[in-house]
């Protein structure tokens, strides 16, 4: 939309200093207030304009005769300085304007932008042909900025030519429309414009969240911006485009969480800015590109209002009389649009004074008009920046106003109200409005924002310690169906330590405190052993007994054994249904379903139905939402595709609706993973990494996301990548991850290892990652395991164990309804008798693979299985299967696994029929990439090393050396990554 007005604009300029044009002549006004992007806009315009730009009053000089303007200058004077003293002789004089949002610093920024220009001028003088010849009958393109600056005499002389405008004549103008002298009227009292001339006014306004989103990945150079983030920055600068540019800053060249100075922060006052935990110099892992974690919404509150801003917004305060100061200070503190009777009380204003005060501040621009009678900032930041120049007595007395307006709202702003009894010392007061607000939000299903709320109350001062175990007990509910931090779980470690406690309390935070460690912070022997204690505080209390027994009965974690996890799912449906809660029977129920679904129960698919989706209570809905997305995890694994995104589009959609944050971010990593299944690989890498990256410090939540992307790059040939996703700093490692994850996090590193002739390792991989699977006994979860770790043990030259273990397998999968654990197994048989000698056998379990994965569907599974077949059926002499292998190279291609697709094609070559087979001696290519070139250069340019390749092709790194110096000097590209890029794609190749 701002391109179409742009482009419009350009016209219009255009067809007015066109050749023979009819168009009149053009008037183009274009206002906006302070850092709205006018100078940016100006200096685009000019930029693409044919016609070079006069500017500032020697612009005007060159428009009208000699005469006119000594006339002007002799009733208006030349050498005016109003304004306080200021230097305001206008466009095109003196010294430079002021720095200010959106001005960009004037002549500098704006020739650096590539309009042609002299020297640097003042306020509106930026670059152009100031000192090209004088046109003669030519046309005129004229450019005056912050005409709100002009002197009388520079308003005079611009009137002069707009009386009598040229023919072939254009002139811009920018001013802020609440800096006028005379409100509306750009040229002053006498502004009037003549009926020859089109006069169109633009006007800029502030950015939507999607352009500060925007804005805000190109300055941080990511790929997206986090949501949470744009919205900070959208919020913190009311969509002011110089503001954003100023945070962006901030953010890009200072330290993530710095504390910004006190009574400047941006949230509401007094609330207890909550931190975020400093980084901890680790370095990032892939799923951030290589870069430092992303800021976050609690960065953009640590940096605090820019000094641009802040020199703005308080040189505009001090122009306000000092006696009607004191609204500026009150909208500042209630940091809220606020009627001009409310601005009042505060202020502590009666009557006419309150509504002089408020003129006052409108004319010195100091305050803005807002939508429905309201005025304040347009910039919220703005307001921290008054807040921090009052001093600290005056500021307390307008807290202790605005928190007694506040009291009597119908409803009451509970958490507005929290803060301002805090700033003005009423501690009693803030704790009880606190309780409120962190309830309203936790009944709405906003539990973030009772979790930062009571997170913040109790972390940042001395609370009593009644009010502590209810506030910690609120907190820890809170905090279990959100997100999860590493503070919350702090302050709840912090509280445990209070020997004060009730035992029963104790228990109910030991339980949610295990329920966090477990499930948002990925830290699963922690928040087991959590829970067990919580089990023993909770003796004889059976609603939060049962939460605590249904909680370690979910077999998702490594540490319990699967049998223990079903005789405590049995304790807690008894306790659950003793206790008579509706919540905790429908947490019971939900991790009922999880516990057999996961297991391949087919007893659990009728219970999916009973869940209450549509309760009239919000933790029942909560718990069912949990439910729904858990089922949808445990069905991803077990293969049952359609199932699994039906239970996603419903789950995610009521976790959504109740509040249950994290569901709902689960829901999505489980997304990821039956994409990946499914073979639906286009934009799959750049939605996990936007995961990861919004999952910064919830390790749980990003393991769904950093194993898809350990998959794809095992898949493409982006080797270099894939420790550093399965195993790097951001990952929770095999030890500690879900079991599933763990498993298929195994199958990867063991299927590199074997890539990589790395035998030794990858047998022993295989060992440790059998141990946890026989361990926890859920054998449905061996999928993505049990075929490589057969195929690792076997050439490790321990057949009888790899026989074990395919026999133990499928005697764990008896009787389960697990259809890609099935398929599995009679991929693993097919490993096992190539292993055997039986290649017969392997062709047919291999090619039955094949076919069970092609049912499900899974792809790529389907295409590694084919492949494996016809491989066995060419040892064999069965030449038709070089059909099958050509047919699997093609679709690997088209699927994106740039790896297999060459290493099926450098096998084909050694089947080809011998009229199809090259002569003796190198085959002339020319400057035309060979088929083995090719191959080459694609994984190269996919990250793989020389090393890589040459296990992967059967080559010597020597030859691939070759190969890569070849393709770089053909395809003309100066590096391996920019191989990716020249080479072409597809089967044709």
């Amino acid at each position: 939309m701002a391109e179409r007005a742009e482009t419009d604009l350009l016209r219009l300029l255009t067809g007015a200093l066109a050749e023979g044009g009819r168009a009149r002549p053009v008037l183009l006004l274009v206002e906006g207030a302070a850092g709205t992007g006018k100078s940016r806009l100006l200096s685009r315009l000019l930029s693409a304009l044919p016609v070079p730009a006069r500017t500032g009053i020697d612009g005007i000089r060159d428009g009208i005769d000699d005469d006119e303007i000594r006339d002007d200058r002799g009733r208006g004077g030349r050498d005016d300085r109003g304004r306080g003293g200021r230097d305001d002789r206008g466009p095109g004089h003196g010294g430079r304007g002021d720095a200010v949002p959106g001005d960009g610093g004037r002549g500098d920024e704006l020739r650096s932008d590539g309009i042609p220009g002299g020297e640097a001028r003042g306020a509106g003088a930026i670059g152009g042909a100031a000192g090209a010849e004088r046109p003669g009958h030519g046309p005129l393109l004229l450019a005056v900025e912050d005409v709100h600056r002009a002197t009388p005499a520079d308003i005079a002389a611009l009137g002069a030519l707009l009386a009598d405008p040229p023919g072939r004549f254009a002139c811009v103008l920018t001013y802020r429309p609440e800096e006028l002298p005379e409100p509306g009227l750009v040229l002053g009292p006498g502004t009037d414009f003549p009926a020859a001339l089109a006069v169109v006014r633009h006007t800029l306004g502030p950015l939507g969240p999607a352009a500060v989103a925007e804005r805000a990945a190109a300055a941080l150079g990511l790929d997206a911006c986090p949501p949470d983030l744009a919205a900070a920055l959208h919020r913190a600068s009311g969509g002011n485009a110089q503001t954003v540019a100023d945070l962006l800053d901030a953010l890009a060249h200072h330290p993530a969480g710095r504390q910004a100075p006190p009574g400047t922060g941006s949230a509401p006052p007094g609330t207890g800015d909550r931190q975020a935990p400093p980084h901890d110099g680790r370095p990032a892992p892939p799923g951030h590109d290589g870069r430092r974690p992303a800021p976050g919404p609690d960065d953009v509150e640590a940096a605090g209002p820019p000094p641009r801003l802040t020199a703005l917004t308080l040189r505009r305060a001090a122009a306000v009389p000092e006696r009607y100061r004191a609204i500026v200070h009150a909208a500042a503190v209630l940091d809220h649009p606020a009627s001009a009777r409310d601005l009042a009380a505060v202020a502590g204003l009666d009557g006419r004074a309150g509504r002089d005060a408020l003129v006052a501040a409108l004319r010195a621009a100091a305050l803005q008009e807002l939508p429905d009678g309201r005025y304040g900032f347009a910039v919220p930041l703005a307001a921290a920046a008054v807040r921090g120049a009052v001093p600290g007595p005056v500021r307390e007395a307008l807290h202790e106003r605005a928190a007694a307006l506040l009291a009597r709202s119908q409803p009451v702003p509970w958490e507005r109200l929290a803060g301002h009894r805090r700033a003005c010392g009423d501690r009693r007061g803030w704790l009880r409005a606190v309780e409120r607000a962190a309830q309203e939000h936790a009944d709405r299903g906003d539990v973030e924002s009772a979790v930062g709320l009571l997170e913040s109350a109790l972390a940042t001062g001395p609370v009593p310690s009644h009010a502590r175990s209810r506030l910690a007990l609120m907190l820890a509910r809170s905090a279990v169906m959100g997100l999860g931090s590493q503070p919350t779980r702090k302050v709840l470690e912090h509280i445990l330590d209070d020997p004060r406690l009730a035992r029963a309390v104790r228990g109910e935070i030991r339980l949610d405190l295990g329920l966090l460690l477990c499930n948002q912070l990925g830290r699963a022997q922690e928040g087991q052993a959590e829970l067990e204690r919580a089990v023993d505080d909770l003796a004889g209390h059976p609603v939060p007994l049962a939460r605590a027994m249904s909680a370690l009965a979910m077999p998702y974690w490594p540490g319990l054994p699967l049998t223990d996890n079903i005789a405590w799912m049995d304790r807690a449906l008894a306790v659950a249904t003793e206790s008579g809660d509706p919540v905790v029977q429908t947490a019971a129920a939900a991790n009922r379903v999880s516990v057999l679904l996961n297991t391949g129960d087919p007893g659990a698919w009728p219970l999916i139905e009973r869940l209450p989706r549509d309760s009239d209570v919000v933790g029942c809905r909560q718990q069912a939402a949990r439910g729904l997305c858990n089922a949808a995890d445990a069905a991803v694994w077990l293969g049952r595709y359609a199932e699994t995104r039906s239970l996603l589009e419903e789950g995610v959609a009521l976790a959504a609706r109740s509040g249950a944050a994290y569901a709902e971010r689960t829901g999505r990593g489980t997304l990821l993973v039956l994409d990946w299944a499914t073979g639906s690989w286009d934009g799959l890498a750049d939605r996990a990494r936007a995961l990861v990256r919004e999952a910064q410090g919830m390790p749980n939540i990003a393991s769904d996301a950093l194993t898809v992307l350990g998959l794809l790059a095992l898949a493409r040939g982006e080797w270099a990548d894939i420790h550093g996703y399965l195993a790097g700093p951001g990952a929770l490692g095999v030890d500690r991850s879900p079991v599933p994850l763990s498993a298929a996090t195994s199958g990867a590193l063991i299927r590199l290892a074997l890539a990589r002739d790395e035998t030794g390792p990858a047998a022993a991989e295989a060992a440790d990652a059998w141990r946890r699977l026989r361990g926890k006994g859920v054998w449905a979860w061996g999928a993505e395991l049990a075929p490589w770790a057969v195929e690792a043990t076997a050439r490790a030259g321990s057949v009888p164990a790899a026989r074990e273990m395919t026999a133990e397998f499928a005697a764990g999968l008896e009787g389960r309804d697990a259809p890609s654990a099935d398929a599995a197994l009679l991929w693993t048989r097919g490993v096992l008798a190539e292993h055997t000698g039986d290649p017969e056998a392997a062709v047919r379990h291999y090619e039955d693979a094949s076919a069970a994965y092609a049912a499900l569907p899974r792809p790529y599974h389907e295409l590694l299985t084919a492949a494996a077949g016809a491989r066995r059926a060419l040892a064999a002499g069965r030449e038709e299967a070089v059909t099958v292998l050509a047919d699997c190279a093609d679709r690997f291609d088209a699927l994106g696994a740039a790896w297999d697709a060459a290493r099926t094609r450098a096998e084909l070559r050694e089947h080809r029929p011998a009229e199809e087979r090259r002569a003796p001696g190198r085959p002339g290519y020319g400057d035309v990439l060979s088929p083995r070139e090719a191959e080459v250069a694609e994984l190269a340019g996919a990250g793989m090393t020389n090393r890589d390749i040459a296990a992967a092709l059967h080559l010597s790194p020597r030859t691939v050396e070759q190969h890569v110096a070849r393709a770089l000097r053909k395809t003309g590209a100066r590096s391996r990554q920019q191989l990716a890029a020249v080479l072409p794609t597809g089967p044709a190749r």
